[in-house]
């Protein structure tokens, strides 16, 4: 402290006139200035502590109160994410039972609307093979009435009577052909039944096919049930807040904020490449020495053009309840959405064609470019070969110029969920930096406070010896008080009752003329603790 009053004079450090209490002699006025000093440390040794250590105390709490604010503010933070994500997520989530409604009813409109039809048929046919079998059933023939005639015939015994053997053969004869008469009608009503019977098996084809189509057309109505009862699952969760929605939902978001983000990287690379082939020919158009606030008029033209076709195709878009960053274009009806659509569509087809001519133009001033660098460099000869393959370049740059603003359209669908994940991320960075900053204000405080006591202790080692002469001297007031009461006479029994009687409260002076440096170190303990 004392070399602060110094005055560098060249290469030797002297001190000023007013300061030189020998003025004989330097170096014993800075040793007398220095014991000054110490001793007046040493006398203003307790206010110094005490403003020290309550200086740290204040900015040891002033940081903490910070910190807790800060993590008060993190919490709300959180909370707000929380809702917010909870509100984007059940919004997509309705979007998309919606959606699946909506695909099952039209599932419904345009499959299952010939169920009834299919139904009349099966029954039909179902009535047909009925009757069918019914007509296929074999029914026995009825014995003939004659043979009861016969048996007495064939009762009469075998004679060698020429008459009789004609009448028996006769008999006979008559049986045979009967017999094959029945057999062969017997055929013939079982071919009869054979072919009802193959007449079913069309049917029965039939019938098996139409119960395929509408097992499959059942089948896809319970697949997209499962999907909505898994989709409902998740709204109920999200309905419900729960923490494991909300983790779902942040990850999903985080997911979609760096796949977004990748794909509009990928967007305006194109629109780059788009800038640079309408760029040059926008030079001839509007003048390429032309400034408008440092930038070229051209430029400025050529990306305006990929402005408002970025902006058609949001449009577009959202004319189509593909995206809804514009809420107020889905709710119209469906007649101005049609209107907007083909407006849009016939909007961004002008503009593709624009960009096609553009690229034409871009194509003939290169040419004309090179025509002109070969005539000034003296050359007349002109390479047809070259000249031969310029149309495929030509048609290369026309098609680009064609195909990328429809490319460019699309860009609303990865821009519409990067917006939404951004809000998340966002948030999520925002906490965590909170965080942080919460952590760095209580490491502060905590600094702060140990750098009290560290003053403290510094302070002390610049007066350390008057410290030194105090301790010795309590030290000798100690031995000599002991000695003292060590050559007193014993005291009476009553002055022994007295001074046992006065021990405690002795003991409780001394605690109460203890060192305000312990109650300050207890304090201080308590207070970490």
């Amino acid at each position: 402290m004392v070399e602060s009053y110094l005055l560098i004079k060249g290469d030797i450090m002297q001190l000023p006139e007013f300061m030189m209490i020998v003025s004989s002699s330097q170096g014993l006025s800075i040793v007398l200035w220095a014991v000054i000093i110490v001793m007046l440390l040493y006398m203003a040794r307790r206010p110094a502590h005490k403003a020290i250590l309550s200086a740290s105390k204040v900015l040891y709490h002033a940081f903490h109160l910070i910190a807790a604010s800060i993590l008060l503010a993190e919490k709300k933070l959180k909370e707000r994410n929380k809702e917010v994500l909870l509100a984007a997520g059940k919004e997509a989530t309705e979007r998309i039972i919606e959606r699946e409604f909506e695909r099952i009813d039209d599932y419904v409109k345009k499959d299952l609307a010939q169920f009834p039809t299919l139904q009349r048929n099966i029954s039909d046919n179902v009535v047909k093979i009925d009757e069918d079998y019914q007509k296929s059933t074999e029914i026995p023939p009825s014995p003939p009435g004659w043979t009861k005639a016969i048996e007495p015939i064939a009762a009469i015994p075998p004679s060698d009577d020429s008459m009789v053997v004609e009448i028996l053969k006769s008999i006979r004869d008559t049986l045979e052909k009967g017999q094959e008469r029945a057999l062969e009608a017997y055929r013939n009503s079982s071919k009869l039944r054979h072919s009802y019977l193959n007449k079913m098996i069309p049917t029965l084809r039939q019938i098996n096919k139409s119960i395929g189509v509408l097992d499959k057309n059942v089948q896809v109505l319970l697949d997209r049930s499962a999907t909505v009862d898994r989709h409902m699952d998740e709204y109920y969760e999200i309905n419900k807040k729960t923490d494991k929605a909300a983790q779902m939902l942040s990850s999903s978001s985080l997911t979609q904020f760096f796949i977004s983000g990748f794909v509009l990287a990928i967007a305006v690379g194109g629109a780059f490449i788009n800038f640079n082939l309408i760029s040059r020919p926008m030079q001839e158009m509007v003048g390429g020495s032309v400034y408008m606030m440092g930038f070229r008029v051209a430029d400025i033209a050529a990306l305006v053009i990929i402005l408002i076709e970025v902006s058609m195709g949001l449009f577009l878009m959202e004319s189509l309840r593909i995206t809804r960053l514009f809420p107020i274009i889905g709710a119209l009806e469906d007649k101005i959405r049609v209107r907007m659509i083909i407006v849009s569509f016939v909007f961004l087809l002008l503009l593709a064609s624009v960009e096609a001519g553009l690229a034409y133009m871009r194509e003939l001033l290169s040419a004309d470019d090179a025509a002109l660098v070969a005539g000034l460099l003296g050359g007349t000869a002109v390479n047809t070969a070259e000249n031969s393959g310029r149309w495929i370049t030509t048609a290369a740059q026309m098609g680009m110029g064609f195909i990328l603003p429809f490319a460019l359209a699309f860009i609303a669908i990865p821009l519409e969920s990067f917006i939404h994940s951004s809000r998340t991320v966002i948030g999520v960075v925002l906490a965590a930096l909170l965080r942080l900053g919460a952590v760095l204000t209580r490491f502060i405080g905590n600094i702060s406070r140990y750098a009290g006591r560290s003053l403290v202790n510094l302070y002390d080692l610049i007066i350390f010896f008057p410290l030194w002469i105090e301790g010795v001297v309590v030290n000798l007031e100690n031995k000599s008080s002991k000695t003292k009461e060590s050559k007193k006479p014993e005291p009476k029994t009553q002055e022994k009752k007295e001074s046992s009687a006065k021990r405690p409260a002795a003991r409780r002076a001394t605690k109460k003329a203890a060192p305000k440096e312990k109650e300050e170190v207890k304090e201080e303990e308590k207070e970490e603790s």
